[in-house]
């Protein structure tokens, strides 16, 4: 709704009470004195304590009853995601049977026959239990709609940075959902106010019971009700200004920046006016030296930047078999990097690239085979006598938390509620635990280091989508990686941007990043990497230096692939 009809609608509802209030005078044909006095009457009855305190009680109960209906709403909603059949059953169950019945009955229900079986409540606290189960099936289908409006590459984003499924959910998935949710629990909200009034069939005092009462000894039917009305409409237009207030609070395009602890929001302020900042063109940027980005290297601790075992191939994949359903992905597939080498994986689309790089990291699961970073499993351990057979561990978030193994998307995943600076800082005080001022600082490093100092307080939609993969790279950067995968950076980005990214690949090599880069850039293939790999149908076909594969090739697949994309 605009301003306009916003006023309009403030103004038709000024104008019913008014016809409310003089009702009883114009039925009566009363003179200007009377009706004066009628309005008189009426701000008396909107000012009693009796009703204003009956007020009160409808006020604590839709308090306590949508505190903990939104509670339990978000373990159902939970539950209804959940992979787990008898726990999707059992709330599914729930929000039908209680969606299904009139909220009078079960109010009934809790009153009379719960004391049955032991179970003995007051007026107040039958209404806000009853209330609060009731609610808890509506909101748990809000909950879960916000849930699935979230873009699932956050949570990918958010688990190639080691933070687990409660951590991802309280940090990235739920602020993001809120703008969805925050309309459909304010209409709760004001419904549930309202409905408390049928609480007096338990005998709960509040405000339409006290109104009904008060109309049984002076029967002034339209003064007492109406004063009622406004009283309730005063309550709503309360709640309707909170929930605009947080709908402008969860708007992450509205340049604000939003920050959250376990007991909710701790600050929000205005990000930079992009009116006012100086707007930076998408511009090629120029290759860096070597130099530039030298200091990259000294990122990794001092232990971690030789290979644990110099014997052994620091990313060591051995017979890797992935399908999703009955379709074959990889199929046995065999690749060693060394220890500081970049490896560029090329190949047509539905190759496999993209998800052996994913379950590298162990974003998705093997079917068979195994992998190694610096000679240990990521979220895997072998299973006793079992002849190198390997099973997930039960903590995946720590297990690649612990492996460090960065990574970069095709379509820059950052977390759209958070500044570019937030982006990087997130990671490392949620999952290392890193102190604020440290990872600020290093943020601010590695945002310079990628050209985008000027931009650290820049939401994501503010960004160029090169400038938005140069924030991506540093958020990665910023765990302190052994190993760095790139996933397609530079494919969604137009022409102009590409090289933006490149040179800040160009300079992660430079500095010694271990590196395995999916691209379809040959010449950033030929320039930089010192192996190429060519992927075919699940499969290594061919690999070797850039000179042998990219330019002298021997496989016809290899020859056919080169020609296309040359082309």
């Amino acid at each position: 709704m605009n301003a306009s009809g916003f006023k309009h609608g403030i103004a038709g509802a000024l104008a019913m009470l008014a016809m409310l209030a003089c009702q009883p005078a114009i039925a009566a044909d009363l003179a200007s004195v009377q009706v004066i006095e009628g309005f008189r009457e009426l701000g008396g009855y909107i000012a009693s304590p009796f009703l204003l305190g009956g007020a009160w009680i409808a006020v604590k109960i839709t308090l306590l009853a949508m505190s903990i209906g939104l509670a339990l709403g978000l373990g159902l909603a939970l539950m209804r995601l959940s992979r787990f059949k008898a726990l999707n059953s059992a709330a599914w169950g729930y929000i039908w049977f209680v969606r299904g019945t009139p909220q009078l009955l079960q109010l009934v229900f809790i009153f009379d026959a719960l004391p049955l079986i032991g179970l003995r409540f007051d007026e107040v606290t039958t209404a806000v239990i009853g209330f609060a189960l009731n609610e808890a099936a509506f909101s748990a289908e809000l909950f879960r709609a916000g849930i699935l409006s979230v873009n699932r590459s956050q949570s990918t984003a958010a688990a190639a940075l080691g933070m687990g499924p409660l951590l991802t959910l309280r940090r990235i998935i739920l602020p993001q959902s809120m703008r969805a949710v925050i309309p459909g629990l304010a209409n709760d909200t004001i419904g549930m106010l309202k409905l408390t009034s049928i609480a007096s069939v338990i005998f709960v005092n509040e405000l339409t019971f006290r109104s009904q009462q008060v109309v049984g000894q002076n029967f002034k039917f339209f003064t007492v009700f109406g004063a009622a009305a406004v009283i309730y409409l005063f309550l709503t237009s309360g709640i309707s200004l909170v929930q605009v207030w947080l709908e402008r609070l969860f708007d992450h395009e509205r340049d604000r920046k939003i920050t959250f602890s376990w007991f909710g929001l701790r600050a929000s302020k205005h990000d930079v006016n992009p009116a006012a900042a100086p707007v930076a063109l998408p511009v090629a940027a120029k290759e860096p030296e070597a130099a530039d980005h030298a200091w990259i290297g000294t990122l990794l601790p001092v232990e971690n930047r030789t290979p644990r075992h110099c014997g052994e191939p620091f990313v060591a994949c051995r017979n890797i078999w992935k399908s999703y359903g009955k379709r074959e992905i990889l199929r046995g597939v065999d690749l060693s990097i060394a220890h500081g080498e970049v490896v560029v994986i090329l190949g047509p689309s539905g190759s496999g690239k993209s998800t052996l790089l994913k379950l590298i990291n162990h974003l998705e699961p093997l079917d068979w085979g195994t992998i190694k970073v610096d000679s240990e499993y990521v979220g895997y351990r072998e299973v006793p006598g079992g002849g190198g057979t390997v099973r997930p561990l039960h903590n995946l978030a720590r297990a690649r938390a612990e492996a460090r193994v960065g990574m970069v998307f095709q379509h820059f995943n950052l977390f759209s509620h958070l500044s570019a600076l937030e982006n990087i800082v997130e990671a490392q005080r949620q999952v290392y635990a890193v102190p604020r001022a440290a990872a600020e600082a290093l943020g601010r490093d590695l945002l310079k280091s990628v050209g985008l100092a000027a931009h650290a307080d820049f939401l994501p939609h503010r960004l160029s989508g090169g400038q938005q993969q140069r924030v991506a790279i540093a958020r990665a950067l910023a765990i302190k990686p052994k190993l760095m995968l790139f996933d397609e950076p530079t494919s969604a980005l137009d022409p102009e941007l590409v090289g933006e990214v490149l040179g800040v690949m160009r300079g992660l090599a430079d500095a010694g990043m271990t590196m395995i880069v999916v691209t379809h850039e040959i010449r950033f293939a030929r320039d930089v990497a010192d192996r190429v790999v060519f992927m075919d149908g699940g499969e290594v076909v061919e690999q070797g230096t850039p000179q042998q594969v990219i330019d002298n090739p021997t496989h016809e697949r290899t020859r056919k692939f080169l020609n296309v994309v040359a082309n």
